[in-house]
């Protein structure tokens, strides 16, 4: 993908500046580690503290800004969407999911902290998700954007979203399984919370109803890129490389994008779904050329 890169921007010191800002951010909005119920909130704060990109938050900050966005009612939301993610993520490790002990090169929460205790910390950080999202009618409580950035919340990362493409997932393993399939499932067990994320950056700048959908459909093939980006790394990474164990698909009998057209075309999609995303967003207006690197160095990344 060269020539997408050409800048002069130092990429990767301007996402390692902005994760940490987003880390202050999430840390102030932590449940405190007190009562009777101290274990289950330790281990949610461990599983949200426990690394990672921070893209979810990171994507939502820069489209807000894209389309004008200043104020800090942005905030909540970006907590919001990165604790969803992390409980999904929770969960997912669970030994009736993908029976994973270790990620970002930390012990899992279930492994940490037992299985009970992991599934109690995952529920707990989708329900403080919501309850940290609320408090932006704290910071603006005349906005009419934030109902429909917390409907957006809702459903993309329920059955209709996220939620509803793991089911997908889980019912598919160990069958065959169509390219229209495995793309509804990437649709919505990854692509739903990259929508999320840019679509209520969108709506809490303002921005129009034929603005979010271009972003909607920008955030959607995004995703599906990262995805078969991921299913590539799963194949050919190291788990030491990848914070996590290698060939878990191959593992579990799933069906990815490597596995159903092989690497060469694999990795034709994901350029291809990239760069047409690139394309939707350069119909806009409004720009943001670090957004466009920053998602260029997603699909290009490692890990």
């Amino acid at each position: 993908m060269k020539g997408l890169s050409d800048t002069n921007m130092d990429i990767n010191a301007e996402i390692a500046a902005r994760t940490e800002q987003i880390e202050t951010i999430i840390t102030r909005y932590l449940p405190k580690e007190e009562g009777n119920q101290k274990t289950v909130i330790t281990a949610m704060n461990y599983s949200i503290q426990a690394g990672g990109k921070r893209l979810r938050p990171m994507l939502m900050l820069e489209t807000y800004r894209m389309f004008g966005g200043r104020s800090k009612v942005i905030e909540p939301f970006m907590v919001a969407i990165e604790m969803i993610h992390t409980y999904s993520l929770v969960h997912d490790d669970l030994p009736a999911m993908d029976n994973d002990e270790f990620r970002r090169g930390k012990k899992t929460t279930h492994a940490q902290f037992g299985e009970a205790m992991g599934i109690l910390a995952g529920d707990g950080l989708l329900n403080y998700a919501f309850e940290t999202a609320i408090k932006s009618y704290e910071i603006e409580p005349g906005n009419a954007n934030i109902g429909k950035a917390l409907q957006v919340l809702a459903q993309k990362a329920g059955i209709h979203g996220m939620l509803g493409g793991q089911c997908i997932d889980i019912e598919a393993e160990g069958k065959f399984v169509t390219e229209e399939m495995l793309q509804t499932i990437y649709q919505l067990k990854t692509g739903a919370l990259f929508q999320s994320s840019m679509m209520i950056g969108a709506i809490l700048a303002g921005a129009t109803k034929g603005e979010q959908k271009k972003i909607q459909q920008v955030a959607g093939e995004f995703g599906l890129a990262f995805q078969i980006q991921d299913d590539i790394l799963d194949v050919t990474s190291t788990t030491e490389v990848l914070g996590k164990p290698v060939g878990s698909d191959e593992k579990n009998h799933k069906t990815t994008y490597v596995s159903l057209k092989g690497m060469g075309q694999a990795k034709q999609d994901m350029e291809y779904y990239f760069r047409h995303s690139v394309k939707v967003m350069d119909m806009l207006v409004v720009k943001n050329e670090f957004l466009t690197q920053l998602m260029l160095n997603l699909v290009q990344r490692e890990k």
